[in-house]
């Protein structure tokens, strides 16, 4: 996890801290790029998992299954490294409400609203988190100026999210509710990433040992709330265990830790990258393996969203370049690679 955000990947779980310095880090046995691939096909393939497991289970035992198996694979890992988990506290008070927002609140919304929506759309609500942080950050960042275009990405993502509804067929075939629950679950990201960024930037842990806390945390929050929404399971089917298993082991524990080695290595900015490639494995998914059916608009509406998601993180030229231009560079001008964004 990390203090910057990766705002339309699901299982992404940020915390406040440091990595380790570049000398301390041994060189990965995989390439980064096969990295990224697995780590984009894992995310991308979670709408499908939430989809398979919501046939076994209702969706708060999906949202806790998702949960406990992710504590597991980052507790664990947490042990090996010989790591703690933090002990402050006012770190675990801010830990529970990131965990909620980040965590809870959106992995049971994707789930109840895939009872009535495609995976597919679902995966590319999840790509409006981008838009809603914007929106976001115009209150709560004074420090996050918008700018022309990122406003013109703001306007482009809401028309790419018309598309895929069919705006103009009177949002004929959709479904208000699951629709209306799978963008909350976005918007909920975007406020978690915003609360962290205020509240867990400097902690003094390590990225681990606030992930694991705040999925711990996450794990107590639903295994506490779904016993009394929903009642327990009294048959465990192969297939939805598996996608619950899946959507938590890797989609959840080891997906982050992929994650977290692709910032340490490549930066914050080419790690969030796969966050444009969620919606594409998303439908290709649903499409092939779940029958769903694709119409024109909901590629092309993807598309679009996406531009404008990705219009909605530029932050133009800064100052310091701006100040250069006409004048000679030095040699390191340019090399601000690791540089986060919000």
């Amino acid at each position: 996890m990390r203090t910057t955000s990766t705002p339309a990947s699901p299982p992404s779980i940020p915390s406040g801290t440091a990595s380790a310095p570049p000398g301390q880090r041994g060189r990965p046995a995989l390439d980064w790029r096969i990295r990224f691939g697995v780590l984009t096909l894992i995310w991308g393939c979670s709408f499908l998992f939430i989809k398979l497991g919501t046939d076994g289970f209702a969706p708060l035992y999906v949202s806790l299954g998702r949960m406990l198996f992710g504590t597991v694979v980052l507790l664990a890992t947490l042990a090996v490294k010989r790591q703690r988990l933090p002990r402050a506290a006012r770190t675990w008070g801010h830990l529970v409400v990131a965990a909620f927002l980040l965590n809870s609140l959106p992995f049971t919304l994707f789930a109840y609203a895939e009872l009535r929506i495609p995976s597919t759309l679902a995966g590319i609500c999840n790509a409006t988190t981008p838009l809603w942080g914007m929106v976001l950050s115009l209150v709560a960042l004074s420090d996050d100026r918008p700018t022309r275009r990122r406003f013109a990405g703001l306007g482009i993502g809401f028309l790419g999210v018309l598309t895929v509804l069919g705006a103009w067929r009177g949002f004929a075939g959709q479904d208000p509710a699951g629709t209306v629950m799978a963008l909350v679950a976005s918007a909920s990201y975007a406020v978690g990433w915003i609360y962290v960024r205020r509240t867990l930037a400097s902690t003094g842990d390590s990225h681990l040992s606030m992930s694991g806390a705040q999925l711990l945390l996450g794990t107590v929050q639903l295994a506490v709330v779904a016993p009394l929404f929903s009642p327990l399971p009294t048959s465990f089917p192969a297939v939805p265990l598996l996608a619950v298993l899946a959507l938590g082991a890797l989609g959840t524990g080891l997906a982050f830790l992929l994650q977290y080695g692709l910032v340490a290595e490549v930066g914050p900015t080419t790690a969030t990258l796969t966050t444009y490639f969620l919606p594409v494995i998303a439908t290709v998914a649903g499409v092939a393996v779940l029958g769903e059916e694709l119409t024109w608009n909901t590629p092309v509406g993807a598309v679009i969203v996406l531009i404008g998601a990705a219009l909605t993180q530029s932050k133009g030229p800064s100052v310091s370049r701006i100040r250069l231009r006409g004048a000679a560079r030095p040699k390191t001008a340019g090399k601000e690679a690791g540089k986060a964004r919000v």
